[in-house]
């Protein structure tokens, strides 16, 4: 006798097209953390600094002060400064730096026709841009909006959408450089995703609106269509980068193209007149505070905690003032008490375990709540 046929599934009300594969919990345990890391972003609020100046007889073209949107904002930032340092079709460029910003820099001084050599004390796994968390924000703390003068949005505009379109490069490939993923906005009634900084905060600027044909909205997500416990829940598509296995592809590109890397150190801007190559493109994130003795670099300090990484884990959320995103290399899961002012200022890179634990705690209290 054939065996019966499976009850089919009861309806829950939750339209077709809104219907998404399962979202399965995140382990929040302090148990599965396996590494805490800290970086200062480098914020200045006229945004990135991206002029000119002469050096003895070298050209340096500078490429720094992007705050929370390095990455974002690294192919578009270093457009513009490869097509300055470009200028006079030199055939060596030199880029000091090898985060984001250098690493892109260096790409596009290649592509354009030079010979590159890039410059840098650390290499990408151990700059400060390892430890960014690897969120599409390209204006994530790029400008105060009263300091950064009326042609900053148009450029900051012209940089978004020229970064946008080549992560395009990177979407697809073997093991996910850059991809599409779900983020959940969860919160409860009185209370909001992010809590506001205190009175008197900066006013960053925002220009999400100028790209929202890029970015599309947050939008409501129909009662049960997730198991989140929320009595709130948007949800929102965002590009993200698997930093480690992201920075690997830039620097095997890098190297695939002929570019040279040597490790040095230096210790004023003037150290740069001594390089051979007499145009140099200068990307050393927050170093620049030090490098060009720039007090313009403001610190913001940002700690992540490393859960072990879940596979089956494709999304990230906010909750509470606290973001968690799921990468390849691990669950990154970071406080944002305070908004956009936390960590404003605080130049200390020492691990504050008790945030941590805070942060993992906080996310453990929602998935509790998830019903199955």
């Amino acid at each position: 006798m054939a065996p019966a046929a499976p009850a089919a599934a009861a309806p829950n009300g939750v339209p077709f097209a809104e219907r998404r594969p399962p979202i399965l919990p995140v382990h929040a345990s302090m148990n599965r953390l396996f590494d805490i890391t800290v970086c200062l972003r480098p914020f200045r609020a006229q945004g990135p600094r991206l002029d000119t100046e002469q050096v003895g007889d070298t050209l340096v073209v500078h490429n720094y002060g992007h705050g929370g949107s390095g990455w974002s904002l690294s192919w578009g930032s270093g457009t513009v400064a490869v097509r300055k340092a470009m200028a006079n079709s030199p055939k060596e460029i030199a880029v000091v730096g090898c985060g984001a910003i250098g690493l892109s820099s260096a790409i596009l001084a290649l592509e354009a026709g030079a010979k590159v050599t890039i410059y840098a004390k650390d290499l990408l796994p151990d700059a400060r841009s390892a430890r960014a968390t690897g969120s599409w924000t390209p204006d994530s703390r790029i400008a105060l909006t009263d300091k950064a003068g009326p042609q900053f949005p148009v450029l900051w505009e012209e940089m978004a959408r020229t970064s946008f379109k080549r992560f395009r490069r990177y979407l697809g490939l073997a093991d996910s450089p850059v991809e599409w993923t779900d983020r959940y906005y969860c919160s409860d009634p009185g209370t909001s995703f992010i809590e506001p900084g205190p009175r008197g905060g900066l006013d960053f600027a925002s220009y999400g609106e100028r790209i929202r044909d890029l970015t599309g909205h947050a939008e409501p997500v129909p009662p049960g269509a997730t198991p989140f416990p929320t009595a709130r829940v948007l949800r929102a598509s965002s590009m993200q980068f698997n930093v480690a296995d992201y920075g690997h592809t830039l620097m095997a590109d890098f190297l695939a193209m002929g570019g040279r890397l040597e490790r040095r150190e230096f210790h004023a801007l003037g150290d740069l007149a001594g390089l051979k190559e007499k145009v140099v493109i200068n990307c050393p994130g927050y170093g620049a505070r030090a490098l060009c003795r720039d007090e313009s670099i403001t610190p913001v300090r940002g700690q992540i905690a490393w859960l072990i990484p879940q596979p089956e884990v494709n999304y990230g959320v906010i909750y509470k003032s606290v973001s968690m995103l799921s990468r390849r290399d691990g669950i990154v899961v970071q406080a944002l008490w305070g908004g956009d002012m936390f960590g404003y200022g605080d130049d200390h890179e020492v691990i504050d375990r008790a945030e941590a634990e805070k942060a993992v705690a906080t996310l453990a209290e929602l998935y509790g709540r998830m019903k199955g």
